[in-house]
């Protein structure tokens, strides 16, 4: 059996120079991002568009959300990230309109190649369809889409995409019932 490679992991260049002046770029923006008091929703969207995230209409982010990468997010219109919410977007994370996406919740576009001995950096993007809710606590793993309307219950695990309008619930998350909307 190999054994893990892990001092060329830390040789091997993860992201070009480019993204890296954005990171320094960004590290210095997160913190405007941070102080802009909470119900000041524009402020953020116009920080987080200038930084190449799309972002659309009306889309409410708390200032204590933590967003990785701005340039790999795409929030849909009346969207909302929650107090705290953790948005780990190495890869690209596309949330669709009308979605929510609750306090803490942990959206995880990154990973590492376990099965090479020196654990490359991967990247699958995560998909959160129109009108889905990752509740309070969730985890969505990457490579991971969650259909329309789909609910991750709180503190849920998806490794596995959710079809539309399922909710799941519990580690790892299973189906326990469709989501019907009352009229």
């Amino acid at each position: 059996m190999e054994k893990l490679d892990i001092e060329k992991n830390r040789a091997g260049r993860k992201y070009p120079l480019r993204v890296q002046l954005m990171r320094m770029a960004w590290a210095a923006g997160r913190i405007l991002f941070q102080i802009i008091p909470r119900p000041f929703y524009a402020p953020r969207r116009v920080l987080l568009r200038g930084f190449g995230a799309k972002v659309g209409k009306k889309v409410n982010i708390a200032n204590t959300a933590t967003i990785y990468f701005p340039w790999n997010l795409e929030i849909g219109d009346w969207s909302a990230i929650g107090e705290h919410a953790y948005i780990y977007n190495l890869g690209q994370i596309t949330i669709g309109e009308k979605a929510t996406i609750s306090q803490r919740a942990h959206l995880c576009a990154g990973s590492h190649d376990y099965a090479d001995p020196a654990l490359p950096l991967l990247t699958p993007p995560i998909s959160i369809g129109t009108q889905a809710w990752v509740c309070a606590d969730a985890f969505v793993g990457p490579g991971v889409e969650i259909g329309e309307g789909a609910v991750v219950g709180a503190r849920a695990v998806a490794v596995k995409n959710v079809e539309p309008w399922a909710v799941v619930a519990g580690n790892p998350a299973r189906v326990v019932k469709k989501r019907e909307l009352k009229k």
